[in-house]
């Protein structure tokens, strides 16, 4: 088994997340999330490693968090709630959703306690994670965010090997941060308008903007792409060969001639049918278009 390079950005100056600032010299890309983005300097000051799995176990629960927030505002009893918001710091709490979050985070903090100073090198996981960083720089300590807890087999869905690994790890920071991001979003929202988060969303109601919008983004992706010959300063997109080709056919099938050239027109029976009738409706509007 191929174990993880060392440090893959440990010969760029430049922070690759920040590119004017300098590369934080301990946050040289081994591990999983490593961009060199510490521009007040706190993997100077404290254990990088300890650092890391603050940084997981926040995002696991903001990943939590992001989903039982609009849930909550959505399902839960109006006596749960604060004036249809989710009880929190800025939105306040009544005696029923104070006691349930004292609860939680009781918890929370004892799962905390007995799993801070856990050992994870005796471990399937812990083993697998001393093969994989075998060859960098601090590599003992394994990999952060480790519990030995795989249920559904899916740590190495994408491969069995090191970078594979790498790779999810690197897809639940991601994660993580994204959902740290979109929770303190909700709260300031909340805190900022009044209104809850999943009223008047597209998001949380059944409605045709959001299906639109990505019915617009996939069609977009179907005809064109992004032209690779810009010197990458800014986006430009081109219709690629296989988009040309379905353009051509999706004329054709309405009953355009790939030239744009109109067919003349046919003599058909009125149908009575309205959805026929819409269908020609369509392809007369498109016709005239071209």
């Amino acid at each position: 088994m191929d174990s993880l390079r060392s440090g893959r950005f440990a010969e760029e100056e430049m922070s690759v997340a920040v590119p004017f600032l300098k590369r934080p010299p301990k946050l040289d890309g081994t591990q999983a999330g490593d961009f060199g983005f510490d521009p007040l300097g706190f993997t100077e000051e404290f254990d990088l490693f300890t650092m890391q799995e603050a940084e997981l176990r926040h995002g696991r629960l903001a990943m939590l968090a992001v989903i039982g927030w609009p849930l909550s505002e959505l399902l839960a009893p109006s006596w749960l709630l604060q004036d249809g918001k989710a009880p929190s710091v800025l939105n306040g709490f009544n005696i029923p959703s104070a006691l349930a979050v004292a609860t939680i985070f009781g918890a929370i903090g004892f799962f905390e306690y007995k799993t801070a100073l856990r050992r994870n090198d005796n471990t399937k996981f812990g083993a697998m994670h001393r093969a994989d960083l075998a060859d960098c720089e601090n590599g003992q300590y394994g990999a952060p965010g480790d519990y030995n807890w795989d249920p559904l087999n899916l740590y190495s869905s994408i491969g069995d090997d090191a970078y594979a690994r790498k790779g999810l790890r690197e897809v639940e920071i991601s994660h993580g941060r994204s959902a740290m991001l979109g929770i303190t979003a909700f709260a300031a929202s909340e805190a900022l308008t009044g209104h809850p988060i999943v009223e008047n969303s597209m998001f949380f109601h059944p409605n045709l903007q959001l299906p639109a919008l990505v019915a617009a983004y996939y069609a977009f992706g179907y005809f064109y792409e992004i032209d690779e010959e810009v010197d990458g300063t800014f986006y430009k997109f081109r219709m690629s060969s296989e988009g040309k080709a379905r353009w051509s056919n999706l004329k054709m099938g309405l009953g355009l001639d790939p030239s744009g050239a109109v067919p003349a027109p046919r003599e058909q029976v009125p149908s009575n049918n309205p959805i026929s009738a819409f269908v020609e409706g369509v392809q007369k509007s498109l016709k005239d278009s071209f």
